[in-house]
């Protein structure tokens, strides 16, 4: 087991969750990313593993939307979080000043699933696949 592996498994642990493997491949492989996306040219943060803890306590987003884990963003007021009330947990959009869940925005069914389409599509805006609330 890497250190990197370590840190990852301390994450986990803090948040009570395991993260899906391609999002565990990608912080052992890439890390962090930060950058305008072509065509699209939206904004895509997805924050480093050191990082996690610190961005999701800051904003107490447990507690205002339980069974989520903020992992990144658009730079901006919408971060990319993974909704671990799910079995499989999808990637949403959720405003930074939300109160709670209902104005989750589904992204992506997995982060490979997301980084695929997003050179295309940017964000997603409006909710085509609602999570239960």
């Amino acid at each position: 087991m890497s250190s990197n592996d370590d840190q990852i498994a301390q994450v986990e642990h803090h948040f009570g969750v395991r993260f899906p493997q391609d999002y565990r491949d990608f912080l052992d492989t890439t890390g962090s990313l930060s950058q305008f996306v072509p065509p699209a040219d939206d904004f895509l943060v997805i924050d480093a593993l050191d990082e996690l803890i610190g961005i999701n306590e800051a904003g107490e987003f447990q507690k205002r939307f339980p069974g989520a884990v903020v992992i990144g963003g658009d730079g901006s007021r919408e971060l990319l979080a993974y909704d671990f009330r799910r079995d499989t947990p999808p990637l949403v959009t959720l405003d930074v000043s939300a109160e709670d869940w209902s104005s989750a925005i589904h992204q992506a069914a997995s982060l490979s699933a997301l980084l695929d389409q997003f050179p295309g599509t940017g964000w997603k805006w409006d909710d085509a696949d609602p999570s239960p609330s």
